[in-house]
């Protein structure tokens, strides 16, 4: 049968009809562990109370008027942002993709009110930020960027965790304005930061004259263990990005910024029609409340370490098994062969997961997850993963 869908996905063979915390149920009345979250997206698992019950009173009450008036709940979750992030300003939008949009039309206009008539934005290798045209220049696969050229300029691509090759790029470059990356890679493969890197970078932007301007849309909003995932290393940057857990499942996005970054938007030099409405942020504050009031970021950590630790030792030895990271319940473990035909079996299995890079398993599950659900990830997975390196 010909589907009304464009193919733009190579979906599985598997349609969710309902689910409850950390499990989701298909139409064969089938049960999944979902270590997965929607890609990060469902922080508070499936059919978390608090949240629902926030999005049906608001959508009863109103869901859409637009940019052009005052939105209350819009004012809430800025505010709420702001005590989290140490960030003065929030604007909103709609998705990952189209808020780190908003954050390179930032960094262009901060270097056009200066005079820079080629604003330059140094990004890093194996980083993801984006399918738009400016966040695909951004991004560092070829994969995704292939046929959609010519792309943006105005970007430079180095090395990641190596603030010389930020400094050479500056210094071949004098029209540099800030530096965008991710603390802790997502479709790069969980690849986390050095903390002395992201210290050491805050320092040098700031010396320059740069907006540091942190991609949190996949490591933010507690799954690390703490709000950010940049808060570890103590450093506070000029621009944050959000979107994916922000809304628990609705879509958000959002940045926030401070400093050299604050006012350099105004009226009608950026807008969305639908970004920040009375529906979404409803859900947003609702998201961050529960994960507040829950204890869930303290939660995070703890059974992000106990997952990872239980990986670890299972994997110990494991023939075709170079590396289990990550930090919180964001989880890699990179294998020495491509490894995508195990995110099917896996939901033979019923667990859900995805590879990126082609040879990393990544585990991003629901906040909420116990350590005996953890437990049952490393019971179905690692007997896969042993059978999968035990094949020619």
């Amino acid at each position: 049968m010909t589907s009304a869908i464009s193919n733009t996905y190579a979906r599985l063979p598997v349609a969710f009809t309902h689910g409850k915390g950390v499990w989701l149920w298909d139409t064969n009345g089938r049960r999944y562990l979902d270590a997965m979250a929607g890609i990060g997206v469902s922080c508070l698992g499936h059919g978390h109370p608090k949240l629902v019950e926030a999005i049906s009173q608001q959508a009863a009450r109103l869901i859409h008027t637009s940019n052009l008036y005052q939105v209350p709940e819009q004012e809430a979750l800025a505010q709420k942002i702001l005590d989290i992030s140490g960030m003065t300003e929030v604007l909103f939008g709609n998705s990952g993709a189209e808020a780190n949009e908003a954050a390179i039309k930032l960094a262009r206009y901060y270097g056009y009110k200066k005079g820079n008539t080629l604003p330059t934005i140094i990004t890093m290798e194996s980083s993801w930020h984006g399918r738009t045209l400016g966040t695909l220049a951004a991004t560092d696969s070829e994969k995704a960027r292939t046929g959609f050229g010519p792309l943006p300029e105005g970007f430079i691509k180095v090395a990641y965790n190596d603030l010389n090759a930020i400094k050479a790029a500056g210094d071949k470059e004098p029209r540099v304005v800030a530096v965008l990356l991710e603390v802790l890679q997502g479709e790069g493969g969980i690849r986390p930061s050095d903390i002395t890197y992201m210290q050491d970078l805050r320092k040098l932007c700031t010396e320059r004259g740069w907006l540091m301007m942190i991609d949190e849309v996949q490591s933010g909003i507690g799954r690390t263990g703490k709000w950010l995932a940049h808060q570890w290393a103590d450093i506070l940057p000029d621009v944050v990005v959000l979107a994916k857990g922000l809304g628990g499942g609705v879509p958000i996005g959002a940045i926030a910024a401070r400093g050299p970054a604050a006012g350099v938007l105004g009226p009608g030099s950026h807008g969305t029609t639908f970004g920040g409405g009375p529906l979404v942020c409803a859900a947003g504050n609702a998201t961050l409340k529960t994960l507040e009031d829950d204890k869930l970021l303290d939660h995070a950590a703890k059974v992000g370490t106990h997952l990872k630790n239980a990986l670890k030792e299972a994997l110990k030895g494991v023939p075709g098994v170079r590396e289990v990271r990550g930090q919180g319940l964001m989880l890699g473990i990179e294998l020495d062969k491509p490894c995508g035909v195990l995110v099917s079996r896996a939901l033979e299995a019923g667990l859900l997961i995805n590879v990126t890079r082609d040879r990393v398993i990544r585990m991003l599950p629901p906040l909420i997850i116990t350590e005996s659900e953890a437990d049952e990830i490393v019971k179905i997975l690692v007997p896969l993963i042993k059978a999968f390196n035990a094949e020619s």
